[in-house]
């Protein structure tokens, strides 16, 4: 068993999950997992548990899934008893109170899937793909009172490939992430580890989506477009109307071909759509409303889109 002390893990989404078993794999001591109440999904509306509550069960180890949590007198007491050297979170998706901030002695530690200050919030994967970078990473903070403005611990950088999604990145962070945790407790138990203000002036945002980010904006440039697309997955996606009909774009890329803005270009089997700045998205896949995902081959035989058509009217 690791001698750094006992740990509670605050965590819910199937990123979190590397960091809950590399800290088990490592021997450190977890006494309880705090995560979201299971939620209904599907057409059932079944209850179904978050992907750390999964592994704990797997693991025996306990988990309470309180509702609230910052006047949460049941948790204030089950936190006391175990007296964590550390509270771990990553993803829970509950804003830590004050009094959970100054309980252990190493504080709250956080793994953040970016670079910060850049891209605090809680989109930080999707947004830094979106908006066009080619470095990312991954940083553990202590945690404050403020959003994602705690103290650096240590990061990490990853590169983000041209054709990465967040799909194909966020595990790669994950894993990662999972790593410098381990390295990052270590360290604080070692003294080895300087922590660092953020500077604020830095600082970007990386928002919640909503329905609205996934809407095609034509005006922008196809590389923009782009971005968008792969930041955007698997929610909300990228998609605008067809014959005032739906029409989600699930894969594209940049092409030197010339349309006019939003119009649409049919060349045989393939297609593409005017952007802004005089260029061209190649359009690979897509789904009509109501329909499956389907090769731009399939959907111009089965459309019959023409040249000059409009999209997003």
């Amino acid at each position: 068993m690791n001698d750094f002390g006992k740990l509670v893990f605050c965590g819910t989404p199937r990123f979190a999950v590397p960091t809950f078993e590399k800290l088990l794999e490592s021997g450190f001591d977890i006494r309880l997992v705090l995560t979201q109440p299971d939620r209904p999904r599907g057409r059932g509306l079944q209850l179904i548990a978050s992907p750390v509550k999964d592994a704990a069960l797997r693991r025996s180890i306990p988990v309470y899934q309180p509702e609230k949590i910052k006047q949460n007198e049941e948790l204030r007491a089950k936190l006391e008893e175990i007296a964590p050297a550390a509270i771990i979170v990553v993803g829970y998706g509950r804003i830590i109170p004050g009094w959970m901030l100054q309980l252990p002695k190493y504080g709250n530690i956080n793994l953040h899937a970016s670079l910060l200050p850049k891209y605090r919030g809680a989109a930080p994967i999707q947004w830094a793909i979106a908006n066009g970078e080619s470095v990312t990473g991954v940083t553990t903070m202590r945690i404050d009172e403020g959003l994602d403005t705690g103290d650096i611990l240590l990061q990490e950088e990853v590169a983000i490939l041209d054709e990465d999604t967040s799909e194909t990145v966020a595990p790669r962070l994950a894993a990662i992430g999972a790593d410098l945790m381990t390295e990052t407790l270590r360290g604080l138990a070692a003294g080895s580890i300087k922590p660092r203000r953020q500077n604020d002036a830095e600082a970007t945002l990386a928002p919640v989506l909503n329905k609205e980010d996934g809407r095609i904006d034509f005006s922008r440039s196809a590389q923009e477009i782009y971005n968008r697309l792969r930041g955007f997955q698997p929610w909300p996606g990228a998609f605008t109307t067809f014959r005032g009909k739906n029409l989600n774009i699930t894969a594209g890329r940049p092409s030197s071909e010339q349309t006019a803005q939003a119009k649409l270009l049919v060349t045989g089997d393939r297609l593409w759509v005017g952007c802004g700045g005089g260029t061209a998205l190649e359009l690979f896949e897509v789904q009509p409303e109501g329909k499956k995902r389907m090769p731009a081959r399939d959907f111009v035989h089965g459309y019959r889109p023409t040249t000059g058509e409009v999209l997003g009217t």
